[in-house]
């Protein structure tokens, strides 16, 4: 395409937006609505996922060692645990740690009086952090097969049930948000089908007198990709600032909750929405464009 071709088309793209202009804007409104629910219930359900991972992370399988294992068995099994598929983290806690750790919390400061030696003598363990929740049953089959270990402490009602809950939440985030992309096709398809169809002597005049496809064409594909990039910008940057406020609200007025709970940055939401938000807006745009302009070509 010429440049001189290309810029007409834009121009004409430009003067086709304002001389329709309630088209426009009912496109624009249309867009922006549904871009603005889908983003909406895309930040609600990322923030749930983010923190039931959060909570995830912090469950853990204990493991407690046979009184004849040594120091250095004790090792090659920690270098074991971080080999298999299901460990993110390993952390070793001695008996000397444990007994300094809640012995004060027990017993108060002079929590040694009394006591010749440490009564948790023999209790080191390993706290062993998984990738994922639903991987502990695998992981606990597994040590309990392992002739050094003596006792295995996990939680399997938590584990169930998160598993459950986060199993619950991606089925139902995952069809709520195709519904919100259905709809949202459905409507801006038909908006921008309706903008055209209302010009279809002016398309019909322009194949008459002897001009191109492409010629007619693009002026009004150019015009349904700009109106679904206006769409789209407008309802990210009221998102945008929302969540911000809402974020340091939580963090200013209710800092016991977002001290309990973990919320994701206005960057980590839009990372993923605001392509997405782009690509569906505009891609709607010029997928209604060109499909329905490509009716009125045949005269």
């Amino acid at each position: 395409m010429k440049i001189r071709t290309f810029l007409y088309t834009l121009w004409q793209g430009i003067r086709n937006m304002f001389k329709n202009g309630w088209y426009t804007l009912a496109s624009v409104a249309t867009i922006g609505a549904c871009l603005f629910l889908l983003g909406m219930f895309y930040s609600i359900v990322s923030n749930a996922q983010h923190i039931l991972y959060t909570v995830e992370e912090g469950v853990s399988v204990t493991v407690f060692f046979n009184e004849d294992v040594t120091d250095a068995q004790i090792d090659a099994f920690g270098q074991e645990l971080l080999q298999r598929p299901e460990v993110r983290d390993v952390v070793f806690h001695s008996d000397e740690e444990i007994w300094a750790t809640f012995g004060p919390v027990y017993l108060g400061p002079d929590y040694q009086e009394g006591f010749t030696e440490n009564p948790l003598k023999g209790e080191h363990n390993y706290e062993v952090f998984l990738r994922a929740v639903s991987l502990q049953d695998q992981l606990v089959g597994w040590l309990q097969t392992k002739p050094e270990v003596r006792l295995v402490r996990y939680s399997e009602v938590t584990a169930s049930t998160l598993s459950g809950f986060n199993l619950m939440l991606v089925y139902v985030s995952g069809a709520i948000i195709l519904i919100l992309l259905a709809v949202s096709i459905f409507l801006i398809s038909n908006t921008v089908r309706v903008g055209i169809s209302v010009r279809s002597e002016e398309i019909s005049i322009m194949k008459y007198i002897g001009a191109t496809d492409f010629f007619v064409r693009a002026p009004f594909v150019l015009e349904g990709i700009m109106i679904g990039l206006i769409g789209a910008v407008i309802p990210l940057a009221l998102i945008y600032y929302l969540y911000d406020y809402v974020l340091n609200m939580l963090k200013t007025r209710f800092e016991m909750l977002s001290s309990m709970l973990s919320f994701l940055s206005v960057s980590e939401i839009f990372n993923v929405l605001a392509p997405m938000a782009i690509f569906i807006a505009v891609g709607m745009g010029f997928l209604g464009s060109f499909v329905t302009v490509r009716k009125y070509l045949k005269v």
